[in-house]
């Protein structure tokens, strides 16, 4: 016997199907009738809506979402029609091109009988602009070194945990106020913050893991409204200065998916219940691991990897990917 989501709790906006989105600097009419059409003569189109989703430069992006059923929907061919569909269009269309498909068996098996979902993010370059190991470095002088690290290990060049070693001890003297002066340089990617309250709204958890630091992840999740959080921890001298290394086991890939597993279980979640988004090399596990996986403007190694691929830094085109409102 199925069970069904109760009626009374929320869930997703959308109606039951597959949600395909497509979005672009410029969509033009002819263009998002020409696909309403395409879907149409293959399924059922529920509904098409056109959004104005802004950046975080004062630009913005036109978003259209679908949500469809599709004759073959509950196999790979109906999926691969929705994609080889937007595929066509993106090539006709100039400039960073986000183009997503949740296929409806998929979409139904993330959400839990009770209508939930958790939320798990990456927080460097992911639910925030910025890399705070860069803007620590950048007082010590060694930004743009620290930076190439980084850039590799996200790229999965290089290992994780070395390079968190290697880049941190850099960091070696610095006053302990750069934690406060990075903090306040941090800036929540354009639409997390909103996301974030919907989520609150609903009664959904979220959570953010980061192979950052908590002296200035913990502030950030207490200014989100965040469910929990875990990073790694710089040691500070009792001279009040940074000692160039982290306390503990370093927040590495494995160590993401395991609070995935962690904290879906403590909200009587299961790890197909999650959405998790990342960026890079170090969130290919939980990423993985999650009901659906998000690369977030990402590395090609977590790309390839992805159930859903965003190239606009905008968590409004996650929900609206999510079937969301």
């Amino acid at each position: 016997m199925t069970a069904h989501p109760d009626p009374d709790l929320p869930g997703p906006d959308l109606p039951p199907g597959t949600v395909a989105m497509l979005a672009a600097a410029e969509l033009d009419g002819p263009l998002i009738r020409s696909l309403t059409h395409e879907f149409s003569r293959r399924g059922v189109v529920h509904s098409v809506e056109l959004r104005q989703v802004p950046l975080a430069d004062a630009t913005e992006v036109s978003a259209v979402r679908w949500s469809v059923t599709l004759d073959d929907s509950d196999d790979s061919f109906g999926s691969q029609l929705a994609v080889s569909l937007l595929e066509d269009a993106a090539h006709q269309l100039s400039g960073t091109v986000t183009q997503t498909v949740l296929p409806a068996p998929h979409r139904a098996r993330l959400h839990a009988q009770d209508g939930r979902l958790m939320l798990l993010m990456d927080v460097d370059s992911t639910l925030i602009d910025q890399e705070v190991i860069e803007l620590l470095a950048r007082d010590a002088g060694r930004e743009a070194e620290v930076a190439e690290v980084t850039e590799r290990a996200m790229r999965g060049e290089i290992d994780f945990a070395a390079s968190l070693h290697q880049r941190v001890s850099a960091l070696t003297g610095l006053p302990q106020s750069v934690i406060d002066s990075t903090l306040a340089a941090v800036t929540p990617t354009q639409g997390a913050r909103e996301l974030l309250q919907e989520m609150r709204r609903r009664g959904w958890p979220s959570y953010a893991v980061s192979g950052g630091f908590l002296q200035v992840l913990a502030p950030l999740a207490e200014d989100l409204g965040l469910t929990g959080h875990h990073a790694n921890d710089l040691a500070i001298s009792p001279q009040g200065t940074l000692e160039g290394t982290v306390r503990g086991a370093v927040v590495d890939r494995a160590a993401k998916k395991e609070y995935l597993e962690q904290w879906s279980a403590s909200q009587g979640l299961l790890p197909h219940n999650v959405v998790a988004v990342g960026d890079g090399a170090n969130d290919l596990d939980m990423i993985t691991a999650a009901g659906v996986g998000i690369a977030f403007c990402a590395k090609p190694a977590l790309r390839e990897q992805a159930d859903l691929v965003i190239d606009h830094r905008s968590f409004k085109l996650i929900s609206l990917a999510l079937g969301m409102s």
